[in-house]
């Protein structure tokens, strides 16, 4: 396969709990295509179903769904002249899967190293002040700050650079990521 680039598509990764739902929902406010964490859909879509592919049932049918889900959001970005803020992206699949100690395929690690985000990825750290649990985040704290480990090693593993997000309000976070976005982009 030839590798895909797409400069346009930005990744806000992190831990659960980070504010990275907050971000794509406020850039998507202003104006920014954003797409959506697949993880909370397909969690939602199964508990309405009566399904098992949970991140507590089945994690590999629960794996297998997101990373469907980001090959098809990838492929829809691709389409957009501006740039596209992802809460989440592919590797954040294979940080799941390394967190939970499951078998990564070989198909899914192509994927990834064919279907390129832009280079630099942002990432937000561990905040136990903005952390809550719900019907679908409940993962304890320490749950979600191994998550963020895991999602940094997989981001840096497979050649990405990481911006970690400051700790301030929800408007200068946004800010930060726009600033960030349009300076990487003219230094390029």
């Amino acid at each position: 396969m030839d590798i895909q680039l797409n400069e346009k598509a930005m990744i806000i990764t992190g831990g659960p709990g980070m504010g990275k739902t907050s971000l794509i929902e406020r850039l998507g406010q202003i104006g920014y295509p954003c797409v959506q964490e697949s993880g909370r859909h397909i969690i939602q879509a199964e508990l309405k179903s009566g399904g098992n592919n949970l991140p507590w049932a089945d994690r590999q049918g629960f794996a297998k769904e997101m990373f469907n889900r980001a090959v098809a959001d990838y492929g829809q970005a691709l389409h957009n002249n501006t740039h596209t803020f992802f809460d989440r992206g592919l590797p954040d699949v294979i940080g799941y899967l390394m967190l939970c100690n499951l078998p990564i395929s070989d198909t899914l690690w192509t994927a990834a190293k064919t279907y390129r985000y832009h280079p630099r990825v942002f990432i937000a750290p561990p905040w136990s002040e903005i952390y809550t649990v719900d019907n679908e985040r409940k993962q304890s704290f320490e749950e979600a700050k191994a998550t963020y480990e895991a999602m940094a090693n997989v981001y840096m593993l497979l050649g990405y650079s990481l911006i970690e997000i400051p700790k301030v309000s929800l408007e200068e976070r946004v800010q930060f990521i726009i600033k960030n976005t349009t300076k990487k982009l003219l230094l390029r």
